[in-house]
Protein backbone atom coordinates (compact mmCIF):
# COMPACT_ATOMS: atom_id res chain seq x y z
CA UNK A 1 0.00 0.00 0.00
CA UNK A 2 2.95 2.10 0.89
CA UNK A 3 4.40 1.94 -2.28
CA UNK A 4 0.93 2.36 -4.45
CA UNK A 5 0.18 5.74 -1.82
CA UNK A 6 3.86 7.19 -3.24
CA UNK A 7 3.51 6.09 -7.21
CA UNK A 8 0.12 8.19 -7.14
CA UNK A 9 1.74 10.96 -5.55
CA UNK A 10 4.22 11.53 -8.02
CA UNK A 11 2.21 10.27 -11.05
CA UNK A 12 1.00 14.13 -11.93
CA UNK A 13 4.80 14.84 -11.92
CA UNK A 14 6.97 12.16 -12.76
CA UNK A 15 6.73 8.78 -15.17
CA UNK A 16 8.49 5.52 -13.50
CA UNK A 17 11.23 3.85 -15.78
CA UNK A 18 13.53 1.04 -15.11
CA UNK A 19 16.21 0.89 -12.58
CA UNK A 20 19.02 4.18 -12.59
CA UNK A 21 20.81 5.06 -9.73
CA UNK A 22 20.14 7.74 -7.38
CA UNK A 23 22.66 10.38 -7.70
CA UNK A 24 20.49 12.52 -9.63
CA UNK A 25 18.58 12.91 -6.43
CA UNK A 26 21.23 13.64 -4.26
CA UNK A 27 22.49 16.20 -6.95
CA UNK A 28 19.26 17.68 -6.92
CA UNK A 29 18.55 18.10 -3.20
CA UNK A 30 22.21 20.19 -3.15
CA UNK A 31 21.44 22.44 -5.43
CA UNK A 32 17.47 22.98 -4.07
CA UNK A 33 19.04 23.56 -1.20
CA UNK A 34 21.74 25.94 -2.50
CA UNK A 35 18.80 27.54 -4.39
CA UNK A 36 16.94 27.68 -1.07
CA UNK A 37 19.49 29.56 0.54
CA UNK A 38 20.13 31.79 -2.12
CA UNK A 39 16.31 32.77 -1.82
CA UNK A 40 16.67 33.63 1.73
CA UNK A 41 19.59 36.13 0.99
CA UNK A 42 18.03 38.11 -1.67
CA UNK A 43 14.27 38.11 0.28
CA UNK A 44 16.94 39.91 3.46
CA UNK A 45 18.70 42.14 0.80
CA UNK A 46 15.91 43.91 -0.20
CA UNK A 47 15.04 45.74 1.91
CA UNK A 48 18.33 46.80 2.38
CA UNK A 49 18.55 47.89 -1.29
CA UNK A 50 15.01 49.95 -1.11
CA UNK A 51 16.03 51.53 1.50
CA UNK A 52 19.41 52.69 0.67
CA UNK A 53 17.72 53.80 -2.63
CA UNK A 54 14.12 54.85 -1.95
CA UNK A 55 13.65 57.63 0.10
CA UNK A 56 10.35 58.42 -0.26
CA UNK A 57 8.10 57.99 2.75
CA UNK A 58 5.34 55.51 2.48
CA UNK A 59 7.18 53.43 0.01
CA UNK A 60 7.86 50.09 1.79
CA UNK A 61 8.73 46.75 0.04
CA UNK A 62 5.73 45.49 2.12
CA UNK A 63 2.45 46.05 0.44
CA UNK A 64 0.75 49.67 1.26
CA UNK A 65 -1.91 51.18 0.77
CA UNK A 66 -0.05 53.99 -0.97
CA UNK A 67 2.37 51.62 -3.25
CA UNK A 68 -0.75 50.07 -3.84
CA UNK A 69 -2.15 53.01 -5.37
CA UNK A 70 0.97 53.67 -7.65
CA UNK A 71 1.05 50.50 -9.58
CA UNK A 72 -0.75 52.11 -11.95
CA UNK A 73 2.85 53.19 -13.03
CA UNK A 74 4.20 49.95 -14.05
CA UNK A 75 2.46 50.22 -17.19
CA UNK A 76 3.86 53.67 -17.22
CA UNK A 77 7.35 53.08 -16.38
CA UNK A 78 6.88 49.95 -19.01
CA UNK A 79 7.42 47.83 -16.14
CA UNK A 80 6.53 44.41 -17.00
CA UNK A 81 4.78 41.54 -14.57
CA UNK A 82 7.10 38.42 -14.27
CA UNK A 83 6.01 34.61 -15.18
CA UNK A 84 2.89 33.23 -13.14
CA UNK A 85 4.24 30.64 -10.87
CA UNK A 86 1.52 28.16 -9.48
CA UNK A 87 1.69 24.82 -7.92
CA UNK A 88 3.01 22.33 -9.98
CA UNK A 89 0.50 20.07 -11.69
CA UNK A 90 -0.05 17.88 -14.92
CA UNK A 91 -1.34 21.67 -16.19
CA UNK A 92 1.68 23.42 -14.76
CA UNK A 93 4.82 21.13 -15.06
CA UNK A 94 7.93 20.94 -13.47
CA UNK A 95 9.62 21.90 -16.52
CA UNK A 96 6.84 25.34 -16.72
CA UNK A 97 7.81 25.82 -13.20
CA UNK A 98 11.45 26.41 -13.42
CA UNK A 99 11.62 27.99 -16.70
CA UNK A 100 9.28 30.50 -15.68
CA UNK A 101 11.63 31.18 -12.71
CA UNK A 102 14.37 31.34 -14.92
CA UNK A 103 12.67 34.04 -17.24
CA UNK A 104 11.40 36.07 -13.77
CA UNK A 105 14.55 36.54 -12.12
CA UNK A 106 16.22 37.15 -15.99
CA UNK A 107 14.00 40.29 -16.38
CA UNK A 108 14.15 41.45 -12.83
CA UNK A 109 17.94 41.51 -13.19
CA UNK A 110 17.77 43.43 -15.88
CA UNK A 111 14.91 46.27 -14.66
CA UNK A 112 17.27 46.94 -11.61
CA UNK A 113 20.43 47.03 -13.91
CA UNK A 114 18.65 49.44 -16.06
CA UNK A 115 16.54 51.75 -13.33
CA UNK A 116 19.18 52.01 -10.38
CA UNK A 117 23.05 53.16 -10.54
CA UNK A 118 25.70 50.79 -9.61
CA UNK A 119 26.26 50.36 -5.83
CA UNK A 120 27.69 47.82 -3.54
CA UNK A 121 24.15 46.99 -2.11
CA UNK A 122 22.25 46.60 -5.76
CA UNK A 123 25.57 45.00 -7.38
CA UNK A 124 25.31 42.14 -5.01
CA UNK A 125 21.32 41.85 -5.20
CA UNK A 126 22.09 40.90 -9.19
CA UNK A 127 24.58 38.73 -8.21
CA UNK A 128 22.78 36.83 -6.33
CA UNK A 129 19.74 36.89 -8.68
CA UNK A 130 21.96 35.43 -11.33
CA UNK A 131 23.37 33.22 -8.99
CA UNK A 132 19.38 31.84 -8.40
CA UNK A 133 18.83 31.86 -11.55
CA UNK A 134 21.87 29.74 -12.32
CA UNK A 135 21.16 26.96 -9.54
CA UNK A 136 17.59 26.26 -11.36
CA UNK A 137 19.31 26.14 -14.70
CA UNK A 138 21.47 23.53 -13.03
CA UNK A 139 18.40 21.76 -11.70
CA UNK A 140 16.78 21.90 -15.12
CA UNK A 141 20.07 20.06 -16.62
CA UNK A 142 19.51 17.59 -13.63
CA UNK A 143 16.05 16.73 -14.41
CA UNK A 144 16.41 16.73 -18.17
CA UNK A 145 14.55 19.24 -18.83
CA UNK A 146 16.02 21.46 -22.21
CA UNK A 147 17.13 25.24 -20.83
CA UNK A 148 15.31 28.23 -22.71
CA UNK A 149 17.04 31.28 -23.73
CA UNK A 150 14.68 33.72 -23.75
CA UNK A 151 15.13 36.82 -26.33
CA UNK A 152 13.85 39.89 -24.37
CA UNK A 153 13.76 43.12 -25.39
CA UNK A 154 12.76 45.52 -22.68
CA UNK A 155 11.61 49.19 -23.44
CA UNK A 156 13.59 51.92 -22.45
CA UNK A 157 12.66 52.43 -19.12
CA UNK A 158 15.45 54.79 -17.95
CA UNK A 159 14.37 57.12 -20.55
CA UNK A 160 10.88 57.59 -18.84
CA UNK A 161 12.39 58.15 -15.18
CA UNK A 162 12.70 62.19 -16.26
CA UNK A 163 12.21 63.32 -12.42
CA UNK A 164 14.24 61.65 -9.20
CA UNK A 165 10.39 61.11 -7.74
CA UNK A 166 9.73 59.10 -10.66
CA UNK A 167 13.28 57.04 -10.47
CA UNK A 168 12.34 55.84 -6.76
CA UNK A 169 9.07 54.72 -7.68
CA UNK A 170 10.31 52.83 -10.41
CA UNK A 171 12.80 51.40 -8.05
CA UNK A 172 10.10 50.73 -5.20
CA UNK A 173 7.68 49.21 -7.67
CA UNK A 174 10.52 46.76 -9.11
CA UNK A 175 12.23 45.70 -5.45
CA UNK A 176 8.54 45.03 -4.43
CA UNK A 177 7.80 43.08 -7.68
CA UNK A 178 11.04 41.00 -7.35
CA UNK A 179 10.34 40.55 -3.27
CA UNK A 180 6.60 39.03 -4.56
CA UNK A 181 8.33 36.52 -7.09
CA UNK A 182 10.96 35.80 -5.20
CA UNK A 183 8.25 34.63 -2.61
CA UNK A 184 7.14 32.55 -5.16
CA UNK A 185 10.15 31.21 -6.03
CA UNK A 186 10.75 30.15 -2.39
CA UNK A 187 7.51 27.67 -2.79
CA UNK A 188 8.20 26.57 -5.94
CA UNK A 189 11.75 25.26 -4.77
CA UNK A 190 10.20 23.91 -1.57
CA UNK A 191 7.65 22.02 -3.97
CA UNK A 192 10.75 20.74 -6.41
CA UNK A 193 12.66 19.41 -2.83
CA UNK A 194 9.54 17.45 -1.60
CA UNK A 195 8.73 16.13 -5.24
CA UNK A 196 12.47 14.80 -5.24
CA UNK A 197 12.37 13.58 -1.84
CA UNK A 198 8.93 11.13 -2.85
CA UNK A 199 11.08 10.67 -6.19
CA UNK A 200 13.79 8.82 -4.44
CA UNK A 201 11.90 7.34 -1.70
CA UNK A 202 9.72 5.68 -4.64
CA UNK A 203 13.29 4.52 -6.36
CA UNK A 204 14.04 3.15 -3.25
CA UNK A 205 10.84 0.96 -3.16
CA UNK A 206 10.15 0.16 -6.73
CA UNK A 207 13.57 0.18 -7.82
CA UNK A 208 12.68 2.25 -10.53
CA UNK A 209 14.03 5.48 -11.55
CA UNK A 210 12.23 9.10 -11.73
CA UNK A 211 11.83 10.48 -14.98
CA UNK A 212 10.80 14.03 -14.66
Amino acid sequence: MESLYLLLAVHCCVTLLYAAPLPQHEALTRVVERGVSLVKKILNEIPRVHEAYVKKPGLDVELSSESHNLEYLLSDFGIPAPPVLKSISEEFTLAMSLSHMVEGLDLHHELLQDIMSSTETRDSLLADIKELAGQIKEMQKLVQIPITVYQRNLPDISSRLNSNYKVQVAAHLSLQQLHRFTQDVSRGLRHVASLNHLCAKTQNLLNKQCVW
